[in-house]
């Protein structure tokens, strides 16, 4: 049978509720990546991850165990499970991700971090108060529960004399941009988005890249937030050439997720199909939010090399 719809959602309501965070990322975990960095703590300009990048591993290694559950008779027992989590964190045994799938995803957040001290910027970071955005429960419509933690980020945030938000991947970017004005009075955050603070700093590169890319729209980005040129300009500014694959831009083909986290084995039909528009498009692929890059990646296997897009930017801008 498939995965049981609302106990599969409540298990990520209740742990987001209980533990501020849908999976457990621990506090340390979530500020590993900025380790070294030297960024100061607040202040009135910030990086906010939302977690997004940190907590992919975990998303992938509990799908993987979902992908094996669903049309199985243990799908029968996700209710018994979702109280028993109440009890006991189960995600954190369910969902072990390796240290280098992690080390991988801190990597990334790492770019944006040189990225931006290369542009100028003076930017602090929240370490242990930056928490997830809830974007994944903003997605599954558990409304009561998004707003009460919306609210503690947001005063995470302030706690901190935050007033300019950069955020690092669209989920993260819609909720505090779009959503959470709607969820909290007088909120008065200004919110862009890393890639949008690089194009319009106009940064030169300091070394020319070559070959081509077919670049994957974030359905977030393109349809929501009205983010299509600026990582076209970066690239291409960079020596890449763009190509666009089938069903590109505000009509871009979605990734597969979050459905994932409900029904796994069609969310990688879909990036199946989007790997495979890709191919047709160039032989390599970058795209700009975690959830992409992890869904597509797998679905490439060895067929595809896709990157996340600062892998390209840091290259080409910052060596």
């Amino acid at each position: 049978m498939p995965l049981p719809i609302g106990d599969t959602i409540g298990i990520l309501a209740d742990n987001l509720r209980m533990r501020k965070s849908v999976l457990p990322v621990s506090a340390k975990g979530a500020a590993a990546w900025a380790k070294g960095l030297g960024l100061p703590r607040g202040g009135e300009t910030v990086i906010y991850t939302g977690l997004m990048y940190q907590m992919i591993p975990y998303i992938a290694a509990m799908n993987k165990v979902q992908g094996m559950i669903e049309d199985s008779r243990l799908a029968n027992f996700v209710g018994l499970g979702r109280y028993i989590n109440r009890a006991v964190n189960i995600s954190a045994f369910m969902a072990v991700p390796p240290k280098g799938t992690r080390q991988s995803f801190n990597r990334v957040l790492v770019n944006i971090a040189l990225l931006l001290k290369q542009a100028g910027l003076e930017f602090g970071c929240l370490y242990e108060d930056d928490l997830y955005s809830g974007a994944l429960i903003y997605d599954l419509g558990m409304d009561d529960v998004l707003a009460d933690h919306a609210r503690k980020v947001y005063g995470a945030l302030k706690k901190h004399g935050v007033r300019n938000v950069i955020t690092v991947d669209p989920h993260t970017t819609h909720m505090v941009r779009s959503v959470y004005p709607d969820l909290i009075k007088g909120y008065d955050l200004n919110v862009k988005s890393y890639l949008e603070v690089l194009a319009e700093r106009d940064i030169d590169p300091r070394a020319g890249l070559s070959g081509e890319v077919a670049v994957h729209d974030s359905c977030v980005y393109a349809r929501y937030e009205n983010m299509l040129n600026q990582p076209r300009t970066l690239l291409a500014k960079a020596g890449i050439a763009v190509r666009e694959p089938a069903d590109t831009g505000r009509f871009t083909l979605c990734c597969g997720g979050p459905a994932e986290s409900l029904f796994p084995k069609k969310a990688a039909a879909r990036a199946r199909a989007r790997v495979e528009q890709m191919k047709e498009a160039a032989p390599r692929g970058v795209t700009m939010c975690p959830i992409c890059y992890v869904n597509l990646q797998k679905a490439a296997g060895d067929r595809m090399i896709i990157e996340d897009i600062s892998s390209y930017l840091v290259r080409a801008y910052c060596k």
